[in-house]
């Protein structure tokens, strides 16, 4: 094919423009929205127990009274009351009460405007204060919600403490509750915390007395995708009652360039009204590779000023065939997903904006383009991100495990998907309404009830289709109401809880001959960071093959029940990426599969796995709760993305163990068509990659180490392309009997943070590779360990990685002395 490089240059102009658009219309936005909306994250105080009423959160305190405690400490938002405490690996993490705290100016610039307390998320139950006054409450973790201060605030100026104690300042005090509450969802037994605290965005926002509430904007085409039609309907927030408006509206392109406008008077205000419907030919779609989006512009005119906003819509159309895969704007598309908890190291569920954006944009380059929200609805900064990186979207409800409650239980639950729906329902993104997960599990109740559970996941699956008609429902893991819903995924964890991973392609086809769409969600299995081994695939000769491979009660226990690989593997990076690789390569050739999604992208923490080998983490994800790579993300790229790629499996594995002489297997992870290998400057030959041959897609060599420092490197190549990747790395011989004895070594400081190693060895001082001894950090002095993070270089508590271990100590410029202590070697120490 010749190359046009006029056409080139075209469509290089074109993408710049368009930056250039994009990036103008993002400024304007910004400058309009920061008059009337402002992030509340500095100046507030905590408290991490309940008070004995509001009125201890604002009377006056004298310096050195009683008043005075308890003691409250200054944090910025987002906050979660449980940052460190939900990996803390001796005690459970907290469940109750907390308090936040700051002073408020108000000023707001419209006459008679309202002035109000937007909440993008915070659990689990939350009542807010204007002074003694109770303006607000909410019940549930996950949704948005707001509370009208405007009257609060004008009747608090009247009072004497507004100038005499509070200086002209607007004392705002809100409660926090995450007690355990067997009538709310989630149910405590789920597999994450139920986090507390003001962990998503809090804004004060100043608007007229007339605003937009909610703006639905519906856009779809039809299965062609060469029609397009816009529907529009509008919510007002109208205190005061007015009863005329005008509205304007416009529709943009990508490019910024108005296509069809819209003005109409409005008389009534009082319901959500018809505003605009519009049909064009030949809308720019929205797909995962090229993720258009057009911009809804409204401003809303009336005696009480005037309101502008702006939505983002995508035009395409979905498909899930029955007995068939998915298709995306008339073409099949693999859905190539994963799964999202709201976690992150050193701040649990409170993560910033630029967090969740560097997290979204770590999956779209592995290869993501469909993404499974678990399991509760998530910040709207997620939602953005997945429509504008093409990464399609399934969000649920956290009815998750425990079973069904009572009346409460059953009203919060229609709630929040409602509440889901709307705020969410303009995302092109979304394809996927999810009423529940684990819903067979029982627990919370005297009474499991399946026919009672199946009348309510009716009832949820009628809500969604009257409100939603264009998206489709699901639930995973609840075969008794697997025919309710459009879409099922049951549970296959082939390799893991139960069988063994080649069994993954018959447990798939045996499910999906059973449902009317199949669509597979969670599957993969434990790892922890830094632990290899030479034979991965060892315990699998224990398990039973050919048979279902669907989770059992009790299978992710580590005792007892049948031999599984998550009780008897030996939870390395080296099993999982084998694990991994086979069922990628199945999918390639399964043309009837709608797609699947990894569990999960990160490790997260959950109460419910105290003696895991990071304790109270979830290790299941691809990348640690910091963000590090583990090796398995390599493996998804080298399925996944075009972009050439090649990674050496064993970047994190310093000493690689066998025989004088003995062969052993180099992998390489990658996309491109050829790979060369190099030992010690040596060529080992050039192969062909072939994603059916397994492992590594036929990249693989046995390589004869030399006892000493190895280096390893590949050069790669994909067309004119070529990439390369180099390890190093010792070889060990000798051969070890069981730890006797350790050492703790200071191996590098940067700026005041040193890093400690901890090694196991034998009697005879040679070092145990395969040791997975408890390792116990302790620090006295002046430093601070760099603790409770919930990663293997980050955790006080952890599972030995091929005999060692690590973690940082902030030195605090002074001086410490540093402990490993683990069950029957002596002690060691070291002073910093």
């Amino acid at each position: 094919m010749l190359f046009n490089s006029e056409k080139f240059i075209n469509y290089k102009m074109y993408k710049y423009l368009k930056y250039l658009v994009i990036v103008a219309l993002l400024l304007c936005s910004n400058i309009t929205w920061a008059q009337k909306s402002v992030r509340l994250n500095q100046n507030w105080e905590f408290l991490k127990q309940d008070l004995g009423g509001i009125w201890e959160a604002v009377r006056p305190v004298g310096v050195g009274n009683p008043e005075s405690v308890p003691l409250w400490q200054k944090v910025n938002l987002p906050h979660c009351v449980n940052a460190t405490d939900a990996v803390d690996p001796d005690v459970n993490y907290y469940q109750g009460p907390a308090w936040y705290r700051t002073q408020l100016l108000v000023a707001n610039p419209y006459k008679n405007g309202r002035t109000i307390l937007h909440f993008e998320g915070a659990g689990q139950k939350t009542d807010m204060y204007i002074h003694t006054t109770k303006v607000a409450s909410h019940v549930g973790g996950y949704d948005e919600w707001t509370a009208d201060i405007t009257d609060a605030v004008a009747a608090f100026k009247k009072s004497e403490a507004y100038q005499k104690q509070f200086k002209g300042k607007i004392p705002v005090s809100i409660r926090t509750d995450n007690s355990r509450d067997l009538e709310m969802i989630p149910s405590d037994l789920s597999d994450f915390n139920v986090y507390g605290g003001i962990y998503r965005y809090l804004n004060l926002v100043y608007t007229p007395a007339l605003y937009v509430d909610k703006m639905f904007v519906k856009a779809e085409t039809d299965a062609q995708g060469k029609v397009a039609k816009l529907n529009v309907k509008g919510r007002f927030y109208n205190p005061t009652g007015l009863s005329d408006a005008t509205v304007q509206l416009k529709l943009l392109n990508p490019l910024g360039k108005v296509i069809a406008k819209q003005v109409k008077k409005l008389t009534s205000l009082d319901s959500d009204l018809d505003l605009w419907t519009f049909q064009f030919n030949k809308p720019q779609l929205w797909t995962v590779d090229n993720p258009l989006q057009y911009t809804l512009s409204y401003e809303i005119t009336s005696s009480a000023g005037t309101y502008q906003g702006e939505e983002k819509v995508g035009f395409r159309h979905i498909n899930f065939v029955e007995k068939g895969p998915f298709h995306l704007n008339g073409k099949r598309l693999l859905l190539r997903g994963t799964h999202r908890h709201e976690d992150h190291a050193g701040v649990a569920a409170a993560m910033t904006e630029d967090m969740i954006r560097t997290e979204m944009q770590m999956m779209k380059d592995m290869g993501v383009n469909f993404i499974r929200l678990g399991h509760y609805q998530q910040s709207k900064i997620v939602l953005n991100l997945c429509d504008s990186l093409g990464i399609l979207v399934w969000e649920e409800i956290p009815w998750c495990r425990g079973g069904l409650g009572g009346d409460v239980y059953k009203q919060q639950a229609r709630t929040m998907l409602k509440n889901m729906i709307e705020q969410h329902y303009n995302h092109p993104s979304i394809i996927i309404w999810g009423l529940g997960n684990e819903n067979d599990w029982p627990g919370d109740f005297p009474e499991f009830d399946k026919e009672k559970i199946r009348t309510f996941m009716k009832e949820l699956n009628n809500i969604s289709h009257e409100m939603d008609a264009s998206r489709y429902t699901a639930i995973r893991r609840c075969d008794f109401c697997a025919d309710i819903v459009d879409v099922y995924s049951p549970s296959i964890w082939a390799g893991w809880y139960r069988g063994v991973y080649t069994d993954y392609k018959k447990a798939s086809e045996d499910e999906f001959a059973k449902v009317k769409r199949f669509l597979h969600v969670e599957w993969g299995g434990d790892s922890h960071a830094g632990r290899h081994s030479e034979n991965p695939d060892k315990a699998l000769s224990k398990i039973k093959t050919g048979g279902k491979a669907d989770e059992r009660a009790g299978d992710a226990s580590l005792y007892g029940g049948g031999a599984r690989i998550s009780k008897d593997g030996d939870w390395s990076e080296s099993y999982i990426t084998n694990l991994i690789d086979w069922h990628l390569k199945e999918q390639e050739n399964m043309p009837w599969l709608s797609g699947t999604a990894y569990w999960p992208f990160k490790d997260f923490s959950t109460p419910v796995r105290p003696e895991n080998p990071v304790p109270y983490m979830n290790q299941k994800g691809v990348v640690e709760r910091d963000f590090t790579k583990k090796e398995s993300y390599y493996v998804f790229q080298s399925y996944w993305i075009q972009k050439p790629m090649a990674h050496i499996y064993g970047h994190s594995w310093p000493v690689r163990w066998g025989d004088e002489g003995e062969e052993k297997m180099v992998k390489v992870y990658s996309n491109c068509n050829e790979a060369e290998i190099f030992l010690n400057g040596k060529s080992f030959g050039i192969k062909k990659r072939n994603s059916q041959d397994f492992p590594a897609a036929g990249l693989r060599w046995n390589l004869p180490f030399i006892k000493g420092e190895n280096t390893v490197k590949v050069i790669a190549k994909k067309g004119n392309v070529t990439v390369t990747d180099e390890i190093k790395f010792n070889y060990q011989t000798e051969k070890w009997s069981k730890p006797a004895k350790m050492t703790l070594t200071k191996i590098s400081q940067q700026d005041d943070v040193a890093t400690l190693e901890v090694k196991l060895f034998d009697s005879n001082s040679v070092q145990c590779l395969d040791a997975m001894n408890w390792i116990n950090f302790g620090l006295t002095g002046d430093g601070k360990l760099l603790d409770n993070l919930g990663t293997s270089s980050g955790a006080r508590k952890v599972q030995a990685y091929n005999g060692r271990a690590t973690i940082k100590v902030k030195l605090n410029k002074g001086k410490s002395i540093a402990s490993v202590v683990s069950d029957g070697i002596p002690t060691v120490f070291q002073e910093l």
